[in-house]
């Protein structure tokens, strides 16, 4: 299975196949189920590597600014779809998006627990996970989930998915988790740190690491949200992106095998 760190990309950060994991019916399918960060880095090469995956369908689930200011880069001959939100799922990316006057590395943690705190509250959120689980069930080939870093937009709409299918909360954690083992950091410094450092000067990589990492506070945090203001992940998934039973039927008898 493709794992964090293992894809031969250049410009494309926290790249890896999302199947493999067990359920009580089987296996998640693998070749089918791709996420990532943003492609506006890209080399030719990783277009290359792309088109070998037959890729027909990309979730992006930037916000239409984020898309404005960092168009990302499709193969010319790529004919598939990308499905978007029309509007603002953030401001700005997430790990990027602080208020902090300086970025300690409490100060960055404090801020990654709100804004996975806040996703389950999000309309846009909600939406866009939505049509990602929608579209899934509807178009054949293989997808690609992203939004600008692939950790913490990504790394919800992911773990929903593999709820859907069955996965152990135990692997959805691991899954989630596997973002800390990418080598392609450079990557999202290269596309983060200027602009952090802009307005708060140097930032202690404790805090960098905080911010462009996830850790399983995090996932905790958004958990635990869902299950005080919803009961369950399954009660949020129906009330928030009406996920009901025919649906999930549909992706599980589609991504597992």
């Amino acid at each position: 299975m493709t794992r964090a760190g293992s894809a031969p990309f250049e410009g494309i950060h926290n790249f890896r196949d999302y199947g493999g994991y067990r359920t009580a019916q089987g296996e998640v399918r693998r070749g089918l189920l791709y996420r990532s960060g943003q492609h506006v880095g890209a080399s030719d090469a990783d277009l290359d590597n792309l088109a070998r995956l037959d890729i027909r369908t990309v979730i992006d689930l930037r916000s239409n600014s984020e898309r404005e200011r960092h168009p990302c880069r499709r193969a010319p001959q790529w004919a598939g779809e990308v499905v978007f939100f029309n509007g603002e799922t953030s401001n700005s990316p997430p790990h990027m998006d602080v208020e902090d006057s300086r970025v300690t590395e409490a100060a960055a943690v404090r801020r990654m627990i709100a804004l996975y705190r806040r996703i389950p509250h999000n309309p846009a959120m909600h939406a866009i996970i939505g049509d990602y689980l929608r579209v899934l069930a509807q178009r054949d080939g293989a997808s690609l989930v992203h939004c600008f870093a692939g950790k913490d937009r990504t790394g919800i709409a992911v773990t929903l998915l593999l709820h859907v299918l069955g996965v152990r909360p135990e692997d959805q954690l691991a899954e989630f988790l596997l973002t800390n083992a990418a080598t392609t950091y450079h990557v999202l410094h290269a596309q983060s740190l200027p602009g952090l450092e802009r307005r708060f000067g140097p930032i202690d990589p404790a805090a960098r690491d905080a911010l462009m990492q996830v850790r399983p506070a995090y996932f905790a945090a958004f958990q635990d949200e869902v299950a005080t203001a919803y009961g369950s992940v399954d009660d949020f998934l129906a009330a928030r992106l009406a996920v009901d039973e025919r649906l999930r039927e549909v992706l599980q008898e589609r991504f597992i095998t």
